[in-house]
């Protein structure tokens, strides 16, 4: 998944029709799934529809993929947080011995501009000070001043686009940070142990806020959804005082409305509403399981998907009136400083630090902050893959502390080639095939296996048991949503994602065809489970005919007395009230069911780790997970 950084105000627009006609349904219907049944997506899927037992394993090795290669951006965050601790930012200079004879700085520039005089300025080349004249004549041009060259019939020339000229941040990034300095994916490079002893850290704090489970991470959660609010209000006060951040500003409110005619930009929106609301992946299926059974996850939906829209559009505000004073400094235009993913994190608001006074310390902020989001980003995804294999071996849910432990070794050790010189070019790779297609196929099988096999009138009656009873309208607009808008909006986008996609790339680099492939193959491993448990149902399976399509014995609300209050604790239970065969009772029967259910919702009791269904503040935290494309591509 690629998500976009909002780069007008009209993309607000697609991306508002597709938060409610495909992003906000499978998010509700996603909590709805794990509030209800106390599962995790594993079990929880495969209750529903014996045929659907293999889409909880979709999620789960997609989420897996995504949680590897996703912590690796944290590695690059702690990297930075430390070198900002320094009198002079690494980036600020080209005095490195990775930097090349193209490297610009600012700062170099200043001191040969210094050296100018009315008749004969400098300007920073080839990492030393030289005449403009020099430059001017490269292009047979004359010298108009200390930045622009003419032909002598008033046509200026901005000697930037005469010279080659690579940022210092930028090869700070690329050369130090990221240590590619010329590798490929056949020149795959060396490790660098600065980025493996970043990553082992980042890891580190992460079971240190997962070790003992939902509780824990709960309450980190609440640091890391709230401090990034702090950090931006900074950002978003001290962007607004600089010079040119009203330029910027304008840039970001005036609408483009011609871009709506590009089905490019509906693509990127639909991508971006799946990537900010984490759908399709499992995580909120498994963070739901914790929430009370009564909890009002409808009210949540909403609170969720508004707040990540409001911030996303005020982060907006912050990034480009940074923006707007970045192209001040250069004397470009804003849309030529405009970036997203890594290139807007790593290179563009770096750059921009160095133009602040007190560089250092926004620097540390800014890098924090992303850290911060991104930690918390981090717990659904883990969380999940703990909460899958808890599901599979019961017995290790007096040990969740080691299977924490566990998972965080293994996908540390998975993502020690991505700290390769070569190893950006596997993030990108996984990044391009992983999170994009195949997590849209994932989310149409969702939408399919509750509105149109398992029922949307069963799957509203069963979050009316929860104590959340809708009227007429509310119910229709459910119904609408998940049984036409959802997949309708799902295939269209499907089909666009897979008309228009093309091969991996870094930058200018274009990864061979037989990297490609590996890349088609890692979205389609994440597929193989659907096909694959759906065969062995259908040959090894108790379910015959329709049965396949049913929900099981196992399948009903997790309040029911008999029931566990632990992951995967009532695997084999048959339990005594089943909720398909309670939705098609008599109204009367319904009725009296209901009531039943509702004295028995509640706080579960707790068992000597966990508090199963009792916070449910983990998946709230994706609401402040801002745009945190900033630092994703």
């Amino acid at each position: 998944m690629k998500p976009t950084l909002w780069t007008s105000s009209a993309f607000l627009v697609p991306y508002i029709i597709m938060l409610f006609t495909m992003g906000l349904p499978i998010f509700f219907l996603e909590l709805v799934v794990g509030q209800y049944s106390g599962l995790g997506p594993n079990k929880a899927f495969q209750r529903m529809a014996p045929i659907f037992h293999g889409l909880g394993y979709c999620a789960l090795v997609v989420i897996t993929l995504i949680t590897i290669y996703y912590q690796v951006i944290i590695g690059w965050t702690i990297f930075y947080i430390f070198a900002s601790f320094s009198s002079e930012l690494g980036w600020s200079s080209c005095d490195h011995a990775f930097n090349t004879k193209d490297c610009y700085s600012d700062s170099a520039n200043a001191k040969c501009v210094s050296m100018s005089d009315e008749k004969k300025p400098f300007t920073f080349v080839n990492r030393t000070c030289l005449p403009v004249d020099d430059v001017c004549a490269i292009r047979n041009l004359s010298v108009h001043d200390s930045l622009h060259c003419t032909n002598g019939n008033g046509t200026l020339t901005h000697i930037n686009w005469i010279l080659t000229r690579t940022l210092s941040s930028e090869e700070y990034y690329r050369d130090y940070a990221l240590g590619i300095n010329g590798a490929s994916w056949e020149e795959w490079g060396v490790l660098h142990w600065e980025n493996v002893l970043c990553l082992l850290l980042s890891w580190i704090i992460l079971f240190l806020c997962l070790m003992k489970g939902v509780q824990s991470s709960g309450k980190a959660a609440y640091f890391t959804a709230f401090f990034p609010y702090c950090v931006l209000l900074a950002l978003l006060i001290r962007g607004a005082t600089l010079d040119g951040a009203y330029e910027g500003i304008m840039f970001y409110i005036t609408p483009s409305w011609e871009k709506l005619t590009d089905p490019n930009v509906w693509g990127d929106a639909a991508s971006q509403t799946f990537y900010a609301l984490g759908i399709g992946c499992g995580s909120l299926v498994t963070l739901s399981s914790y929430s009370r059974f009564n909890n009002n996850c409808h009210r949540d939906a909403f609170f969720v998907s508004i707040t990540n829209t409001v911030t996303a559009i005020l982060a907006g505000f912050v990034v480009f009136s940074i923006l707007g004073f970045l192209a001040k400094q250069l004397n470009v235009e804003v849309k030529d400083v405009v970036d997203t993913g890594p290139g807007l994190a790593f290179i563009t608001y770096p750059e921009a630090v160095l133009r602040m006074p007190l560089p250092q310390l926004w620097a540390v902020l800014f890098f924090f902050m992303l850290f911060t989001l991104g930690i918390g980003s981090q717990f659904a995804g883990v969380e999940a893959v703990n909460t899958a294999i808890v599901d599979q071996w019961p017995w290790l849910r007096m040990h969740k502390h080691w299977v924490a432990a566990g998972t965080c070794t293994f996908c540390f050790l998975m993502a020690l080639p991505m700290c390769c010189s070569g190893g950006v070019y596997l993030f990108t790779l996984m990044d391009w095939n992983t999170a994009s297609w195949a997590i849209l196929i994932i989310g149409l099988a969702e939408v399919i296996l509750v509105a149109w096999v398992y029922g949307c009138q069963n799957f509203l009656d069963n979050i009316a048991e929860m104590s959340m009873p809708f009227s007429k309208f509310t119910r229709c607009y459910w119904s609408v949503s998940w049984m036409v808008l959802a997949p309708v909006s799902l295939l269209g986008v499907l089909i666009f994602t897979l008309y228009s996609f093309t091969p991996a790339n870094f930058g200018s680099y274009i990864f061979p065809p037989w990297v490609d492939a590996l890349g088609w193959l890692l979205g389609i491993a994440s597929l193989v489970p659907l096909p694959t448990f759906a065969l062995y149902r259908l040959v090894r399976g108790k379910e015959v005919g329709l049965e396949l399509l049913q929900p099981t014995k196992q399948w009903g609300p997790a309040s029911t007395g008999t029931i566990s209050p632990t992951i995967g604790g009532n695997e084999d239970i048959e339990k005594p009230y089943n909720a398909f065969e309670s939705v098609q009772r008599s109204a009367a029967d319904r009725d009296d069911t209901l009531a039943i259910t509702a004295q028995k919702t509640g706080p579960m009791p707790a068992d000597s780790n966990d508090n199963k269904q009792a916070d449910n503040s983990a998946y709230v935290n994706r609401g402040f997970q801002f745009d945190i494309s900033i630092m994703h591509d």
